[in-house]
């Protein structure tokens, strides 16, 4: 890729024994900072060399056989990297190593003599010199689709001479955190490893693959969390070059619980080798390179910042994690984090000469009535989807704190660019739709997709002010699944527990339902578990589909939603018969 700078362009088309002349005049003509555009018939080879030794880099786009396009950009110094701020580094070392990684991703340079050529000029290369060597790569034209075709080509190079130390932390720092749930993945890998020797039974891999899929979780977290704080570090090619690996191991894990699915036991046992080999391969790009540099980027205090949002998206085959707070923090700071309303809104009123507005009852005119503070925030918080709000230079600034939350959110996210909220296959979409609201072209894009049983629609929103300029995006998004399956009308007065209105809504004549204990199909199961506890262990034994129910962050946000019917569907059973069993453990325990 191009940097984005002023070019002054040379078209050389029909030019050949006085080409040269052309561009040494060129050269004279550029100010500083500024790059060439050469346009050749032919790749220009030649150029190549004199530019790189008048510390010029390139980028070539092959238009047509007979049309080349490169842009000949100066060498961003290794030192005006923001990463490098916040690192010791020997910047010569830096710079023969990008020497060494361009010519393999150029393919000047095999990988077997690469390797030959790092064991012999480094003795050891640090995690956070390998990881610095990635984020300059783009400032050399190196894409991102460059950078993860040839990424384990480029590992294997350095491989004999990086240097791997024990992390040596305490449990509940996030690093710890993530290492813990690598290992409990190995472990899992072996078991699969060792079902594919054992006589192919149905139920045993889905239990394992219920297992497996947690590692989204994992994946969640550390694009949420770890990836927007090494942003602000200036270290963000884990948010598209790791995102990707993510994604190639999540898809295969998909792609193969499908073939188990639909009973195709043969193609299902031939995935499980690519399986294996990705997640391995992932969990060994994150020991060897992301938890180091971290960790080099990172102070304790960030990590303790950073451990308050973690149970909000959960953990990934381990138990929660203990808090980890360090000295320096003010236990008696009451300042609200990132994703609370009140002290964003108070921000923003001082910022317009309203003063310090920390008040949470003091009473504010909004555009239709007047609420306090709190209110607001509470509405926000009551809200029955999902809102995020995008300013107009495209930065997270908000999402509404609801426990109705259809994918994890955490406070990472407020102050991050929104494209790196996104894998890198979907970006294109992202900014498409900003450009469109931008020049005013459109005003709302809206998606539906199915995940599992779930409906699940979204929609987006250009935000406008009075004189019509683009302030932003407002992202809503609903599970639209009990919404979708309504027929008819509803109008009787029925509450979760189980009673219902006997005529138009009146509060003061309910009676009760036939249904024992209260319970059937529209029974949500959070209120039911309250009231009888026992019921967890026995739904747990019941079918192992029901895990979930020992996920404290997956109960939190899907337990005031989840009826029995839909648990029924998730558990492939019929939901009366699971009603019976349910109303006949209860009678047991009674």
């Amino acid at each position: 890729m191009k940097r984005e700078i002023k070019y002054n362009k040379l078209d050389g088309r029909g030019k050949n024994e006085e080409f040269k002349d052309c561009v040494l005049t060129a050269l004279k003509e550029i100010a500083e900072g500024e790059g060439l555009w050469v346009i050749k018939e032919f790749e220009p080879f030649p150029l190549y060399e004199l530019m790189e030794k008048r510390g010029f880099d390139k980028w070539v786009e092959k238009v047509s056989d007979m049309e080349y396009h490169v842009w000949f950009f100066p060498k961003e110094d290794v030192e005006s990297i923001e990463m490098n701020k916040h690192l010791s580094l020997d910047n010569a070392r830096i710079k023969k190593m990008l020497d060494i990684k361009l010519k393999v991703f150029r393919k000047e340079l095999s990988p077997e003599d690469a390797k030959a050529l790092v064991n012999e000029t480094f003795e050891k290369v640090t995690p956070e010199e390998f990881a610095f060597g990635e984020q300059h790569m783009l400032s050399y034209g190196i894409t991102d689709d460059i950078m993860v075709e040839g990424m384990d080509d480029i590992i294997d190079v350095f491989r004999d001479v990086m240097v791997s130390n024990e992390l040596n932390l305490p449990k509940g720092h996030p690093i710890q955190t993530y290492a813990d749930e690598a290992t409990a993945l190995e472990l899992l890998v072996l078991q699969i490893e060792n079902q594919l020797k054992r006589k192919f039974i149905k139920n045993e891999w889905l239990e394992l693959y219920e297992k497996l899929n947690e590692i989204n979780t994992h994946f969640s977290r550390k694009q949420n969390q770890l990836f927007s704080a090494l942003e602000r570090k200036g270290f963000d090619r884990p948010s598209t070059v790791m995102w990707t690996f993510d994604n190639k191991v999540r898809d295969a894990i998909k792609e193969a619980y499908l073939l188990l699915s639909e009973d195709k036991d043969n193609e299902f046992l031939t995935a499980q080798a690519n399986v294996i080999h990705l997640v391995r391969d992932i969990l060994e790009k994150e020991r060897d390179i992301l938890y180091p540099t971290s960790l080099k980027l990172l102070s304790d205090d960030e990590f303790a910042e950073m451990r308050k949002s973690d149970d909000e998206i959960g953990y990934c085959l381990i138990d929660v994690p203990p808090a980890f707070t360090t000295a320096n923090q003010n236990e008696g700071d009451k300042k609200t984090e990132n994703n609370d309303l009140l002290s964003d809104l108070a921000g923003v009123l001082a910022k317009h000469g309203l003063g310090a507005m920390t008040q949470k009852n003091q009473v504010l005119d909004v555009s239709m009535g007047k609420l306090t503070l709190e209110q607001i925030n509470l509405i926000f918080k009551h809200l029955q989807i999902d809102l995020s709000y995008v300013d107009e230079n495209e930065i997270v600034k908000f999402y509404s704190d609801t426990q109705h939350r259809v994918f994890p959110r955490s406070a990472g996210v407020i102050g991050r660019k929104v494209q790196n909220c996104h894998p890198r296959e979907s970006v294109d979409t992202v900014e498409a739709i900003i450009e469109a609201f931008r020049k005013g072209e459109q005003d709302k894009a809206e998606f539906w997709l199915e995940m599992g049983d779930k409906f699940i629609y979204i929609i987006y929103n250009a935000v406008r002010d009075e004189d019509g300029n683009f302030r932003g995006v407002l992202e809503m998004m609903q599970d639209a699944t009990h919404i979708r399956s309504l027929t008819g009308s509803q109008k009787l007065l029925t509450w979760d527990n189980g009673k219902e209105s006997s005529s138009e809504p009146n509060m003061e004549d309910t009676v009760v339902r036939n249904e024992e204990f209260g319970v059937n199909k529209n029974t949500i199961i959070a209120p039911l578990l309250k009231k009888y506890p026992f019921l967890k262990a026995f739904l747990i034994d019941l079918n192992p589909k029901f895990k979930q129910l020992n996920n404290p962050v997956v109960f939190n946000t899907m337990g005031n939603i989840a009826t029995l019917e839909m648990i029924a569907k998730r558990g492939e059973l019929d939901v009366d018969e699971l009603i019976a069993k349910i109303v006949g453990e209860i009678k047991k325990q009674q």
